[in-house]
């Protein structure tokens, strides 16, 4: 039972060569498009909310960790991290693996801290007479960055770097 598909080919599509060409492109200007999303929705809710008692300035927290998250998984190249890497940088292998630790942690930091913000001052407390935007374009901007960041650091290949 467990060979029963090992015989059915299905047919080869022919345009998708050409996807798997510009791989790292695809997946480039899909991370970059997350990432705009993330910080246009933002400040969207920003200025459509400009009161701080509507929504507070210190959210903005979460958005700017997910940034430095999303920089600094992407500052470290595969190669470092499993030590396939013929220069080992300033860091080393387990320099570069606490690095990548350190902006995975950041970014996961800044997505739970966003769920925080959206469910506890927005939805539990209703701080603002029903006006559940900003809570939402928080959690949704460090969503898409998070996305964007996973989408960018694993979405490309580095075999066309060498």
């Amino acid at each position: 039972m467990s060979g029963c598909l090992d015989y059915i080919e299905l047919p080869r599509c022919e345009g998708l060569d050409t996807v798997a060409e510009k791989r790292n492109l695809i997946a480039s200007v899909a991370a970059g498009i997350l990432f705009f999303a993330g910080w246009w929705i933002i400040i969207d809710a920003a200025a459509t909310v400009p009161s701080n008692d509507d929504f507070k300035h210190a959210y903005h927290t979460c958005g700017v960790l997910s940034t430095v998250a999303f920089f600094m998984i992407n500052a470290i190249s595969s190669a470092q991290v499993s030590g396939d890497s013929t220069e080992t940088g300033c860091i080393g292998q387990t320099g570069a693996r606490i690095w990548l630790f350190s902006g995975f942690f950041l970014a996961f930091g800044a997505l739970i801290a966003s769920c925080w913000i959206l469910f506890g001052p927005y939805v539990v407390q209703q701080c603002c007479d029903d006006n559940l935007w900003p809570g939402i374009a928080v959690f949704l901007q460090n969503t898409f960055i998070f996305f964007g960041g996973i989408v960018f650091k694993f979405g490309r290949t580095e075999e066309l770097w060498e």
